[in-house]
């Protein structure tokens, strides 16, 4: 209530000297300190009401995932178990163990998402009431999912059916999703001159007319050894400190600038998903 109050006291305030104005056309618009402090303040609530609502759509969306997954576990372990009731089981092993690695793939994933959504709201300096239950919640239901998983695969083996062979340590799957996450979140880059690129490996001159007009571009099978890699989460900036520099690999003109007035001090990178969209590999040549 007194958030709201106070942004009605701000509104007000801000449009009150607009309302006196408009009254007398020989005025000039008076000047409202109070207002302007308030209007600061209205500014500053609605930038944290948004990350807010950010951040919860981030961890609704993951609930969803999550929820979706153990539905889709629940369908698995009624089609096991179906498979497992009279009959030749043994015609059906195949399919059976199938189903079984997609329950245990899945478990993984959602353990994988839980642990990240913890990490999360633990860095996060939003306080989002009541979110720690819910993710508590979702550990007790999977903790129970395990004990019904356990249950089924003892049922399976006990028809003769081998299932060592299958991966069901969810630390491996875990282990397996980050390291793909880490591929993903990895980029390289590579500065110098024209001169030190070319014998590095790295860039050649194509196109033109006859010597005329040609272009530097990377190289097909460029030495990958001479690059730098980086995180593309944490490098928003790569210091260059040169008296002129091009990119020559594809990043979107929109998602970088470069910083510094007599020399090029470094590039920003201003939306880190959009820059490193089209190449992994940034090759600037500097003078």
């Amino acid at each position: 209530m007194k958030k709201i109050s106070l942004l009605l006291v701000a509104i007000f305030l801000i449009s009150t000297p607009i309302f006196f104005n408009s009254c007398g056309n020989s005025k000039e618009k008076e000047v409202n300190p109070l207002a302007d402090s308030l209007k600061n303040v209205n500014d500053g609530l609605s930038g944290k009401l948004n990350e807010k609502e950010l951040a919860l759509q981030e961890f609704i969306s993951t609930f969803n995932e999550i929820q979706e997954n153990l539905n889709t576990i629940k369908q698995k372990e009624k089609i096991v178990s179906k498979s497992t009731v009279g009959g030749d089981v043994k015609n059906k092993e195949d399919q059976i163990k199938e189903d079984i690695q997609a329950i245990y793939d899945l478990m993984g994933k959602n353990k994988n998402r839980i642990n990240s959504l913890s990490k999360k709201l633990k860095d996060s300096n939003l306080k989002l009431e009541g979110m720690q239950q819910m993710i508590e919640n979702l550990q007790a239901s999977l903790n129970l999912k395990d004990e019904e998983i356990t249950d089924l695969k003892n049922k399976i083996e006990s028809l003769n059916i081998e299932l060592s062979s299958l991966n069901t340590d969810y630390k491996d799957v875990q282990g397996e999703n980050e390291a793909k996450t880490q591929i993903i979140k990895t980029a390289y880059y590579a500065f110098g001159t024209s001169k030190e690129l070319k014998e590095k490996n790295i860039i050649t001159k194509e196109g033109g007319f006859i010597g005329i007009g040609k272009t530097n571009k990377l190289k097909e099978d460029f030495n990958k050894e001479y690059f730098t890699k980086v995180n593309i989460d944490e490098t928003t900036s790569i210091n260059i400190g040169s008296k002129k520099a091009k990119i020559i690999t594809t990043h979107p003109s929109g998602s970088y600038k470069l910083v510094g007035e007599k020399t090029v001090e470094k590039i920003e990178i201003t939306n880190a998903e959009e820059f490193w969209s089209v190449s992994k590999y940034l090759v600037i040549i500097i003078e």
